[in-house]
């Protein structure tokens, strides 16, 4: 997730829809600006993944995505799934 309008609320992201599965998708500051065109400084990036901690921490998947291709980010979150017991 680079960017989520919500995260002054730590646990939004479950307040909103409570998942059934939460993956969570990590890129860098300099990999997420490049993807998304964002011209956050770093010090806005750190920030954002101070507010993100709560989701990171409960996420029942996590997936750094900085040396992955789309295709690669999909077939590991299948993977997981397809394994993936509750």
């Amino acid at each position: 997730m680079i960017a989520q309008e919500h995260s002054y609320v730590p646990d939004m992201w479950r307040r909103l829809t409570n998942p059934d599965v939460l993956i969570f998708l990590q890129a860098s500051w300099a990999v997420g600006g490049a993807r998304r065109r964002l011209n956050w400084t770093e010090a806005e990036w750190q920030e954002q993944q101070y507010r993100l901690r709560h989701a990171r921490q409960h996420a029942d998947f996590y997936v750094d995505t900085d040396t992955l291709s789309i295709e690669e980010v999909r077939q590991k979150v299948i993977d997981f799934l397809s394994n993936y017991r509750p």
